[in-house]
Formats: structure tokens, C-alpha cells, sequence
């Protein structure tokens, strides 16, 4: 699995990344919420992981940006304070789950092993076309390198897979061309605005 890690203290980020390399995830550490944020929308990843108190913008912060780009990425939180009320609202801005600090590293791996087994049972959610592939449940683009796509583009990009001649709204096509791009594929969208649109591969 690919895990951002977002937590700006830099001792526990260091046991952090140690013990999940350790069992072998991917981790990209930040240490504060607006790298968190631009690693969100310029990278895929399968977990996020976010303390609440960071500087430049909190874990509370930076997770709202993100969820507004419809990221449905799986946010694990991370947080000293133990009160009822911060749970519900880091729970109410979009995180999925919480760890209050300390917290044994044991539970950390736990939930990503149960995450990770989570995520094999929805390999049927994966849509493919030429190099390119879409996995619908974790919205998610790949071909030779991977991004993160919103709802509103995962949703139209599987149409298009599903359907050849798909015509749909033109205000996600240029978004969707610019990822395709970006990921490395050589899928292009056909089409110009109006339609139809169609997936294709050069000859």
C-alpha cells in the first residue's frame, strides 16, 4: 500500500515510516497541512494518515481541502486529545477513523493489514482499457506511474471505459486528458466539445 504521512514531529515521523516500511508499505512523510494537501492531489494513495496539530494548516484543515476535491481516500487521524468532541469533529470534516497518542504501533499495522484486505476484496472495481487502468473504489488512475481522480471523474472515466462511443459532460474532459497526461498513458480522449468523446489508443 501507498501511505502519505502527514505529522510535523519529526521523532515519531521517523518510528512511523520505520515500522510500515518495516512490513512493506510505501510512505511519503510531510510534515505540516499544505504538503499534505499538494501530495494528496499530485499523487494516488491508497491511506492517509494526519495529525491534527500542524503548522501552516492543521490536519483538520488540510483534510477538508482535500475531501473538496472529492478525494475519498481512506484518512486515518492522529491526535493527543482525547475528548469526545474533537473525534466527532475530525470525523464530521471526513476522516475515517482515529488514533489518540500514545498509540501502540501494533493497532497502527492492525488497521492497515485490515485496510490492505479491505481493499483486495474490491479488486473487481478495477476497469481497464489498453495501459490504462481505474479503480473505481479507491479513485484511482494508473498507467505507468498513478494519481487520484475525484468522484465526478472516476464515475465519467468508467463510463467511457464501459462505454466506447460515451458522450458526457465536456467540463471534466479536459481535466481527465490533463491526468492521462500526467500518469504517463497513451489512452487519449477523442472527441470535441459536444461530442461524442471516445477512448482510444494511437496506432
Amino acid at each position: 500500500m501507498k501511505i502519505l504521512l502527514a505529522e510535523d514531529e519529526k521523532q515519531l515521523s521517523r518510528v512511523l515510516i520505520m515500522a510500515m516500511k518495516s512490513v512493506g508499505y510505501d510512505v511519503d512523510p510531510v510534515f505540516n497541512g499544505q504538503e499534505a494537501v499538494e501530495h494528496a492531489q499530485a499523487n494516488a494513495y491508497d491511506v492517509m494518515i494526519f495529525d491534527i496539530m500542524m503548522p501552516v494548516k492543521t490536519g483538520l484543515e488540510a483534510l477538508k481541502e482535500i475531501r473538496a476535491t472529492g478525494d475519498r481516500t481512506y484518512v486515518i487521524m492522529l491526535t493527543a486529545m482525547a475528548e469526545i468532541d474533537d473525534k466527532v469533529t475530525g470525523l464530521d470534516a471526513g476522516a475515517d477513523d482515529y488514533l489518540t497518542k500514545p498509540f501502540s504501533l501494533k493497532e497502527l499495522l492492525a488497521r492497515l493489514r485490515s485496510l490492505e484486505r479491505r481493499t483486495e476484496e474490491y479488486d473487481s472495481d478495477v476497469l481497464a482499457f489498453g495501459d490504462l487502468k481505474v479503480d473505481q473504489s479507491e479513485q484511482r488512475l494508473a498507467s505507468h506511474n498513478s494519481m487520484s481522480l475525484s468522484g465526478k471523474e472516476t464515475r465519467l472515466l468508467s463510463y467511457f471505459i464501459l462505454n466506447a462511443d460515451a458522450e458526457d459532460v465536456w467540463i471534466y474532459i479536459s481535466y481527465l486528458r490533463q491526468k492521462l497526461q500526467a500518469v504517463g498513458s497513451s489512452t487519449i480522449i477523442d472527441g470535441q466539445k459536444g461530442g461524442p468523446y471516445q477512448l482510444s489508443q494511437p496506432a
